[in-house]
């Protein structure tokens, strides 16, 4: 799977290059067979550091390479995928508090969207439906 489109690639660069805002997250990757959502705001003009809101275990805003994101190989063959459907809808800092609140960024999302803050209604991967 393509973890990035030249879209949100641009998108992520120019907000990288716009630091002090408390920007919505571009692309929500995860881990289709564990632990492991990543929501990215921000790519280094080099394009290979993200800063977001990640969760392997506790949900800490930061920063990881995309490049190690890409060399995950999971059971299967299967790597890290990108959520096709996702959409930030607030900005990281509301995402990180409800993260922190619910402990998890999967929690956060389900309680954004029950509670009627998520405008489409999407899910948010595999594991939401099937939970």
């Amino acid at each position: 799977m393509i973890l990035l489109t030249d879209t949100q690639r641009d998108r992520l660069l120019a907000n990288g290059r716009d630091r002090d805002q408390d920007h919505i997250p571009v692309v929500k990757f995860f881990n289709p067979f564990g632990a492991g959502v990543w929501l990215a705001t921000e790519l280094d003009e080099d394009g290979g550091i993200m800063f977001g809101l990640a969760d392997i275990g506790y949900p800490e805003l930061g920063s990881w390479s995309l490049n190690e994101l890409r060399s995950i190989r999971l059971p299967f063959g299967m790597g890290i995928e990108r959520d096709l459907l996702f959409t930030g809808d607030f900005p990281i800092s509301v995402w990180a508090e409800t993260a922190r609140e619910t402990g998890s960024i999967r929690d956060a999302e389900r309680l954004l969207y029950r509670s009627g803050h998520l405008s489409n209604g999407t899910r948010s991967d595999t594991e939401t439906w099937h939970s």
